[in-house]
């Protein structure tokens, strides 16, 4: 395999950092590397955050779901879908009748952003950086929104923390689905009982034998520890907030 495959099925999430600091040249080619993402029309319908301040990460380290990692991390990364620069330069260039950004607007602003938050995955993987997604960051529509001077026609797409993989750091690898679950030809296949429980038949085997679920099988244990959990449950009403400007 090539260097760039070799890096990409060599990282595992880092939750744990090295003390060194991410140099000013390291951070500058993982932001570089970012800003080459594709990026729908050319438009960049997004902008990157690049949080240092320590306040600002121990908060976050709480309003993600109470994370102490996150505000060890040496940056934080936050990409936003980002219509409101585009709105005001309409407004700056006299449009008429300027239409405000819709849900089309809202959703290319998520790919572009996301797109843009794995191109810097990548990147920093490359230069033994390491990184961790925080979905969490999508919920506390109120204070991420006063907390990080959001306007309206932004979205909080994606958080990653950073730092050096530690040097007494031994990897694991987490099992994916076989491809023939997840990979279909043309048109998609909805899968029968057998095929989901031969699917999920990995994931039944290493699930610990007691919990604090009850759960009797990988179902439940995964409804109850995230779909069914309070943190589920204010991130879908934090979101319904955010779009509330993309739908009016």
């Amino acid at each position: 395999m090539n260097e760039v495959i070799n890096t990409i099925n060599s990282r595992v999430s880092l939750r744990r950092y090295d003390s060194c600091e991410i140099s000013n040249d390291d951070l500058e080619k993982i932001i570089e590397s970012a800003i080459k993402a594709p990026t729908a029309g050319n438009m960049m319908m997004y902008s990157i955050l690049k949080i240092t301040d320590e306040k600002i990460k121990e908060t976050l380290s709480e309003t993600c779901d109470n994370q102490p990692f996150i505000k060890n991390a040496k940056v934080i990364l936050i990409f936003l879908a980002d219509l409101q620069k585009w709105y005001d330069y309409f407004e700056v260039c006299e449009v008429e009748n300027i239409k405000a950004p819709g849900m089309n607007d809202f959703m290319l602003g998520i790919d572009d952003a996301i797109i843009a938050c794995q191109n810097a995955v990548v990147a920093a993987e490359s230069l033994g950086i390491g990184s961790c997604y925080i979905g969490d960051i999508m919920e506390n529509y109120e204070k991420h929104k006063e907390l990080l001077n959001l306007p309206d026609y932004t979205f909080p797409a994606a958080m990653i923390t950073l730092g050096y993989y530690p040097k007494d750091m031994n990897k694991i690898y987490r099992e994916r689905f076989d491809k023939q679950y997840v990979v279909f030809e043309n048109t998609y296949k909805k899968l029968d009982e057998d095929e989901l429980k031969n699917m999920f038949k990995h994931k039944e085997e290493d699930m610990p034998k007691t919990n604090p679920y009850g759960a009797k099988n990988f179902g439940e244990l995964i409804y109850n520890r995230k779909t069914n959990a309070d943190f589920s449950f204010e991130m879908d009403r934090s979101i319904k907030e955010w779009i509330k400007q993309f739908t009016k």
